[in-house]
């Protein structure tokens, strides 16, 4: 018999069964592998890409105390000194670091969205919601009425969104982001002329090979269509690549047309 731990291996916190799938979780938000993860996240490729702070300098960056957030990176520069104390950091790779560091703030908010890691709201989920909710402020006043008229929005995934914004924790956060001066709205997108995909929503699944994630979804968006993170009777596309999962059974399962990636390039082509 397998008996599950009762506690976090990290900071000893108790452990509750997550009820949407079969995981348990530590509810402690200042659990040290929890932040490490968060700020790990904050500054991916596809979040606030951040070069420079991969998963060994945020380790680095939590246990010396240098960093406690995400806002705190935007605070590095007036700890210069200490970080190029750390190991393999160096001036040149400090002043790189910090430089990134400084140009993620120009960021749309979309990028910032997706860098907060909100349950279930990634880059493509992001992007709609900032299509909807221009500025950060009115993002966090939305209720959950008002979150599921964006396409893909759903009870489960509104009332996530409401509860995040609801903390205390996370309004202190991006406040401290804001006063550093992080972007906090997101500009109308310019629509191209021609837009073949005009009130069109795809889901994308799968690896690509022209195209990474975000650069189909920006595509997509360009286009006039809506790049939706979940197949549901409203899509009318799936593009999928190599390795496409359980996107790519729903849509079987609903219908829904699937397009490999040449068959999307020769749509919005026209053909």
């Amino acid at each position: 018999p397998i008996h599950p731990p009762k506690h976090c291996p990290s900071c000893e916190s108790p452990l509750e069964r997550d009820t949407e799938i079969v995981a348990l979780r530590c509810q402690n938000p200042a659990c040290p592998a929890q932040v490490k993860e968060r700020i790990r996240y904050f500054c991916g490729r596809d979040q606030m890409d951040i070069e420079g702070a991969g998963p060994a300098l945020v380790e680095q960056l939590v246990d010396s105390k240098l960093v406690h957030d995400a806002a705190d990176l935007y605070r590095l520069a007036e700890k210069r000194d200490e970080l190029i104390a750390l190991e393999r950091m160096g001036e040149k790779s400090a002043d790189n670091l910090l430089a990134a560091i400084e140009q993620s703030k120009k960021h749309p908010l979309s990028r910032l969205l997706a860098a907060l890691n909100i349950q279930h709201v990634g880059v493509a989920t992001a992007e709609l919601l900032t299509d909807r909710f221009h500025d950060m402020d009115a993002l966090m006043a939305a209720d959950a009425d008002a979150l599921q008229e964006v396409e893909g929005i759903g009870p489960e995934l509104a009332a996530s969104i409401v509860k995040f914004f609801s903390s205390s924790v996370t309004r202190r956060l991006i406040d401290r982001l804001r006063d550093a001066g992080v972007n906090m709205k997101q500009p109308k997108k310019q629509r191209a002329a021609h837009q073949p995909l005009a009130g069109k929503t795809l889901v994308v699944t799968g690896t690509l090979q022209k195209y990474s994630r975000k650069e189909i979804q920006d595509l997509i968006v360009h286009l006039g269509g809506k790049a939706a993170g979940s197949v549901s009777k409203k899509t009318d596309y799936v593009v999928a690549g190599e390795e496409a999962g359980s996107k790519l059974d729903k849509a079987r399962e609903l219908g829904v047309p699937v397009l490999s990636e040449s068959d999307f390039e020769m749509l919005i082509q026209g053909g």
